[in-house]
């Protein structure tokens, strides 16, 4: 009786132990969740250092919030950037980061007080050079390119890369981004729903080029020590693309929320976030990025939309991409 006793005891005090464990929900990207995402290194890290249960829960970002409203179960929402953070800042449903900026190491100046970048990179078409041994050499080049040629991009109603796809296609061509999509169309194989769908088809070879970023060869570089995918560089410009993490003004866990978007600045953080994201680190001098990110290809040319221009002309964009592709 006293060995059941003393048991009993035992599982109690564990269970009261799990219980007093303060979870942190963090609201992310299916692709920081996949198998290339760097979701399981971020819970790790953090796990160590604020004993605490980090929780990612992966799917749409803002429309999720926003239909939960002040309902929600997100203490902190990861992976949102600039193209969304307009209708994100008026909904009111974020709270300041209370974090030092002077860290960081953009190309732009940041002085935003809610949404904090943590990493950066560019739109880019990724191709294999064994399959495609002559890219496209720009923009105009790869819409005149024959209607033989495989490409995967994503929805931009659904993906925040998708978005940023036709905020590029509209910065590039403007009144004619519709005409531009048109030519585009007869080469796209398929439009998936999120990132990581379109990289895995490109990398089992159902594809010549995918909608990626132009850290996307640093991953192959560094991990497989493969140097047949590279960006297209187009002299017209590349999408400039920050990613931000952003405090729910409802959390039930402020200071954990906090200590959370503190931490994504930190070196170790940033530190890893260059190979667990393949993305450029907001907050690292480039003399400590990997070295494989010293042999990637960067445009000359950046074109970037402020979230007033992006939110302006975010419905133009989408709507002259869903026209085309429905023809």
């Amino acid at each position: 009786m006293k060995a059941t006793t003393t048991f009993a005891a035992g599982l109690l005090t564990a269970s009261a132990a799990l219980a007093e464990t303060p979870v942190l929900t963090v609201y992310a990207g299916d692709y920081i969740v996949s198998e290339w995402g760097p979701g399981p290194k971020i819970e790790e890290m953090f796990e160590a250092e604020c004993g605490c249960d980090l929780q990612f829960k992966p799917g749409d970002l803002l429309p999720r919030i926003l239909l939960e409203g002040e309902r929600t179960e997100a203490d902190v929402v990861f992976g949102l950037n600039t193209d969304v953070t307009k209708q994100a800042r008026e909904s009111g449903l974020f709270a300041p980061h209370n974090v030092d900026l002077s860290p960081l190491t953009l190309p732009i100046e940041w002085n935003d007080d809610i949404f904090l970048p943590y990493n950066y990179g560019h739109t880019a078409f990724v191709y294999n050079t064994e399959r495609l041994a002559e890219p496209p050499a720009s923009f105009d080049a790869l819409l005149e390119a024959p209607d033989d040629l495989r490409i995967v991009i994503q929805d931009p109603r659904s993906s925040i890369s998708g978005l940023a796809t036709v905020l590029w296609v509209q910065s590039v061509y403007g009144d004619e981004a519709e005409a531009a999509w048109e030519k585009l169309a007869p080469k796209i194989l398929t439009v998936t729903k999120g990132w990581s769908e379109s990289y895995g088809l490109f990398t089992d070879g159902e594809a010549d080029m995918v909608m990626s970023y132009t850290t996307s060869p640093a991953y192959h570089i560094i991990a497989e020590d493969d140097r047949t995918k590279k960006a297209a560089i187009f002299p017209e410009g590349h999408y400039f693309m920050v990613e931000l993490a952003a405090k729910v003004a409802s959390t039930d866990q402020p200071e954990l929320a906090d200590q959370f978007l503190a931490f994504t600045l930190s070196e170790p953080f940033q530190e890893m976030i260059a190979t667990g994201n393949w993305s450029f680190p907001a907050s690292l001098p480039r003399e400590q990025w990997p070295e494989g990110f010293q042999e990637l290809a960067l445009p000359e040319t950046v074109l970037f939309y402020s979230e007033e221009e992006a939110a302006a002309l975010r419905d133009e964009a989408v709507e002259a991409w869903r026209r085309a592709l429905s023809r």
